[in-house]
């Protein structure tokens, strides 16, 4: 099962959702990271307890596993990288008592993204609609969740399918995508399988907010396993909402992630088959007297050519 964070009605704001680990300052990565192509990058996310996010960890403080091999770890560095973050909303009749609220969420998110980063939004009722092309207003995609009724079914596979077709369009090369639902899929063409592997493809990390209070359905039974299934295998986080006003508080998290992630690179084992799925873990060994650490980071990659 994979951890999960409860994010607070409260707006943490931006200076309580970092906690550093005592030791010197991180150099940060240039905008534009100049690797070999055949070395493999891996954005990693670190949180306390809280939910916060940790700086200040060096590489000694991270091992790589490639399938059960150690690799070493041959760059390191914070990254503060413009994102291309793709927005997917489950707008479906069941959402329609929460949406008064969650409409305003991604005002948080915005508010810790800049002029660089760019968004689009994707709305899921009876079928999945591409409303908002990637943009850096944010003020439009606001704009068009605020005319959004909820009404229909929830093909919300398909939404995040299409969401990551658009990113394949992406002018960054950091990509996310944040789901937002209050339970399962019950009407998609596409399925967990095929979303999987679209996502890993692309190299995008998946953070899901679930809505969830009294389940009804079965898919609403299975909700909380499906996107967090989708969270789990990207590196994303899954975050628990009981309440609607939590929303903001996770959306305000997930935008401060995204420019407070450590990345790790390594070159593949010589004998990765090219384009064949490898396993990775990265552990974190925090510094004595650190008190409890959660790591996100994907499972997994398509071994570059050479």
């Amino acid at each position: 099962m994979i951890p999960v964070f409860a994010a607070t009605s409260s707006d943490p704001g931006p200076r309580l959702l970092e906690a550093r680990i005592p030791g010197p300052t991180l150099p940060k990565l240039p905008a534009d990271i100049r690797v070999d192509v055949n070395m493999t990058l891996v954005p990693v996310t670190v949180m306390d307890s809280f939910g916060r996010n940790v700086v200040g960890l060096q590489p000694d403080n991270f091992r790589i596993l490639d399938g059960s091999r150690q690799v070493p770890i041959a760059s390191f560095g914070r990254q503060d990288a413009p994102v291309s973050v793709g927005v997917v909303y489950d707008c479906s009749r069941s959402m329609t008592e929460k949406f008064k609220t969650a409409r305003t969420a991604p005002s948080e998110l915005y508010k810790r993204l800049n002029s660089r980063d760019e968004s689009f939004l994707i709305t899921v009722s009876n079928r999945a609609d591409l409303r908002r092309k990637f943009t850096s207003e944010f003020g439009q995609i606001e704009s068009a969740l605020l005319f959004t009724h909820p009404e229909g079914v929830t093909p919300l596979l398909d939404g995040v399918y299409l969401g990551l077709s658009q990113l394949k369009h992406a002018h960054n090369p950091r990509k996310a995508l944040i789901v937002v639902s209050d339970g399962g899929d019950n009407n998609s063409r596409y399925t967990i399988r095929e979303v999987m592997s679209a996502a890993l493809e692309s190299d995008t990390e998946i953070f899901v907010i679930g809505l969830y209070d009294d389940p009804q359905t079965q898919e609403e039974v299975d909700g909380p396993q499906l996107l967090a299934t989708l969270a789990e295998k990207t590196g994303g986080v899954n975050f628990i909402i009981r309440d609607g006003n939590d929303l903001r508080g996770a959306m305000a998290k997930i935008g401060s992630t995204l420019h407070n992630q450590y990345v790790l690179g390594y070159y593949p084992p010589q004998d990765a088959t090219p384009g064949k799925y490898r396993k990775i873990k990265v552990q974190v060994m925090a510094p004595p007297g650190t008190p409890p650490l959660q790591i996100y980071a994907r499972s997994g990659y398509y071994a570059p050519g050479r």
